[in-house]
């Protein structure tokens, strides 16, 4: 383990930026899905959610909890931008 770990008291398995949250009601829920569904735009891969073949998104649409062409609120889509559900 590095000086800055052991100073810090981390492990090698959580990065620094690492938060916990506990997911207490049906809105934050869908806010953190919201989230992890649009982090292929987040991160440049895809222009449009449904262009991301290895997302549970395809699953969702076909279940019926996004539409296919789902692109997010505007508050999920400022997560593309570097956000943090809250």
């Amino acid at each position: 383990m590095t000086a800055s770990k052991t100073k810090h008291r981390e492990s090698t398995f959580w990065q620094r930026r690492y938060w916990e949250h506990c997911i207490t009601r049906d809105l934050d829920y869908l806010h953190h899905l919201n989230y992890i569904v649009i982090n292929p735009i987040k991160h440049g891969l895809v222009a449009r959610v449904r262009d991301w073949p290895y997302s549970t998104f395809h699953r969702d649409v076909a279940r019926g909890i996004y539409p296919l062409d789902w692109t997010g609120s505007p508050d999920t889509l400022s997560l593309a931008g570097g956000g943090e559900p809250v």
